[in-house]
């Protein structure tokens, strides 16, 4: 007969190791690349789980050579992205509205109070002498009182604060006012942010798929000229693709977050990003090293380009500043160049400016098997080579001596480069714009019998 020493050991070293067992199967399917653990049945649209990593009320002074803001110069996301250079060919423009759908806005932040959007029909005095802004009346007949930075879709009126930080974060990656020597800069630091509240924490049991619709449908009939959007889910809606697809007919560019479901989507769809739309730009994230985040979703027919999205520093509610990390930042980043190729050619569309940011990216070979064109964002070039031969309709005007010279970097590479250099960026380019053989086709629309979620 076993002692009850023996058994009480047995018991304890069984109990230990299916106790490991199981918290070693749980943790390797929690980081495996497939969406079932968290919303492979999810028809809602929620932003993506990005943390605050650290914060600060402020930043420590380190004087930028264009700007005074204290901490441009530790922005590595600028940096790569060669905002400076970008800088001194435009900042923005205030005539340019980017509909920020998110979480709210701080709209007393330090940084960003002065590049809030103005509806321009709840602002100024009525006839009884009353500031539009706050009688109480919906001066513009929109459907709307008040609405004179955007509207709160989840509590249905114009209160846009935000109660978790990340709207306020990526407000700022897009248009944070620069020079005036707080805090960062904005891609675009001059910008108008239309604020479009679809989410918050405090709010239990709200429809935000609901709500991303009608945000899109406001920014559509105000004026907007992007649509950012950082949220998402893997349920295609009909609705959220038409209400894109109104925005498309309008000329309305739309930057969508790739996702943070650590897969591929062409595979795994991601809605909005993926759907079948010629306004939507998709964007994953990438490191200092310019290596795609292992959260980051990918895909080489459905997202387009990378841009910075890793400890990210930005803006956050109260006059504060932090670091954010996932594909939301990038889109953020993506925003903010379509607003100064806007800027820098006033007649660009939401297509034309599309295919000048993906066209005009670096090429880097480690993007090949994650995007559609194996480019990460270059502002600079987005703004310089519009003025070296790469025409808005698509067509490539560089003839062959020109394209002779350019390598996977076209303003980079010396003649000499290897023919195979100087067709890949010849392939790259002729496919981001539109010509050459047909691109991928985007998936995610029921109309072409695409179901397969």
């Amino acid at each position: 007969m076993f002692s009850r020493k023996w058994l009480l050991t047995s018991g304890a070293v069984g109990v230990i190791f299916f106790g490991g067992l199981g918290t070693y199967l749980y943790f390797s399917d929690a980081s495996s690349p497939s969406r079932s653990q968290s919303s492979s049945k999810q028809k809602d649209r929620l932003f993506e789980n990005s943390t605050i990593t650290s914060k600060t009320d402020k930043v420590e002074d380190e004087p930028s050579a264009l700007f005074n803001d204290p901490a441009i110069s530790q922005a590595w996301g600028l940096k790569k992205s060669d905002a400076a250079r970008a800088w001194s060919v435009t900042r923005g423009d205030k005539d340019i509205v980017v509909a920020v759908i998110d979480t709210g806005i701080d709209v007393k932040h330090e940084d960003l109070s002065k590049n809030l959007w103005m509806n321009p029909g709840e602002t100024g005095k009525d006839s009884l002498g009353r500031d539009k802004a706050t009688n109480g009346i919906d001066d513009d007949g929109n459907g709307f009182v008040d609405d004179v930075h955007g509207w709160n879709f989840v509590s249905n009126n114009n209160k846009l604060d935000d109660n978790h930080g990340h709207g306020t974060h990526i407000a700022g990656i897009i248009g944070a006012e620069a020079g005036n020597g707080k805090g960062i800069a904005g891609v675009s630091p001059e910008v108008s942010l239309m604020i479009l509240k679809y989410y918050d924490p405090k709010v239990p049991n709200t429809d935000n798929l609901k709500n991303t619709v009608a945000a899109i449908k406001y920014a559509v009939s105000m004026g907007a000229k992007i649509i950012n959007y950082s949220g998402g889910g893997t349920e295609f809606s009909q609705e959220e693709h038409d209400a894109v697809k109104e925005a498309e007919k309008k000329g309305i560019l739309f930057v969508a977050a790739a996702g943070n479901e650590r897969s591929n989507s062409d595979e795994h769809h991601y809605y909005p990003a993926d759907y079948k739309l010629s306004n939507i730009i998709s964007v994953t994230a990438f490191d200092p090293s310019v290596q795609v985040l292992n959260s980051s979703n990918y895909g080489v027919e459905t997202v387009d380009i990378a841009a910075p999205g890793q400890n990210i520093r930005s803006c956050l509610p109260g006059n504060s500043y932090g670091f954010m990390t996932g594909t939301s930042q990038a889109t953020a980043f993506v925003s903010g160049a379509a607003v100064l190729v806007m800027a820098n050619k006033q007649s660009f569309n939401a297509t034309d400016t599309k295919k000048y940011i993906l066209a005009t990216g670096d090429a880097q070979t480690q993007l090949a098997s994650k995007t559609r064109t194996s480019r990460q964002l270059n502002l600079y070039k987005a703004l310089t080579i519009l003025d070296q031969g790469v025409s808005a309709s698509g067509v490539v005007t560089v003839n062959v001596d020109s394209m002779q010279k350019l390598g996977a970097d076209p303003n980079e590479a010396p003649a000499g480069h290897a023919a195979s250099e100087v067709s890949r960026f010849g392939r790259s380019l002729i496919n981001a714009i539109g010509n050459g053989k047909p691109k991928p086709t985007r998936l995610g629309t029921k109309a072409t019998g695409d179901e397969s979620f």
